[in-house]
């Protein structure tokens, strides 16, 4: 079943976004600089939380349209790392690229994770009464 093969990829990506983050948090703490602080919680928020529901959820629900769940699977999985990383990027610059490479780079990856927040919507609607 898609749904259990999306849910445990969704659950293991957001496994490796919660270390990430913490490892972030821990980091900023001992260095005494919260530079990081909005990669961070977008990390812990659009990385972990965000693809750990998702990953739940089709955990728990069956997709009438099974289509969709690959879709907003592959769009999670490029917008969280895409946003994430893209922000990382621009942000702190840390191979010294240029500007507008990192911003454009930025904003596909924040484009990728819209679509698949409205991609999510749209499955919520398109579920079997009974649960997977």
């Amino acid at each position: 079943m898609l749904e259990r093969t999306w849910s445990l990829r969704l659950i293991r990506l957001a496994a490796v976004f919660g270390v990430i983050g913490t490892a972030i948090g821990s980091h900023m703490s001992g260095a005494g600089s919260y530079a990081f602080r909005p990669i961070h919680a977008h990390i812990l928020l659009a990385g972990w939380l965000s693809v750990f529901a998702w990953g739940v959820f089709y955990r728990l629900y069956r997709v009438k349209r099974p289509v969709l769940v690959s879709i907003h699977g592959w769009t999670a999985v490029i917008g969280s790392i895409g946003l994430t990383s893209g922000m990382w990027l621009y942000a702190m610059n840390p191979f010294e690229w240029n500007e507008t490479f990192t911003m454009v780079y930025f904003i596909i990856g924040g484009t990728f994770s819209l679509i698949s927040f409205i991609l999510f919507l749209i499955v919520t609607f398109m579920i079997d009464d009974e649960p997977a």
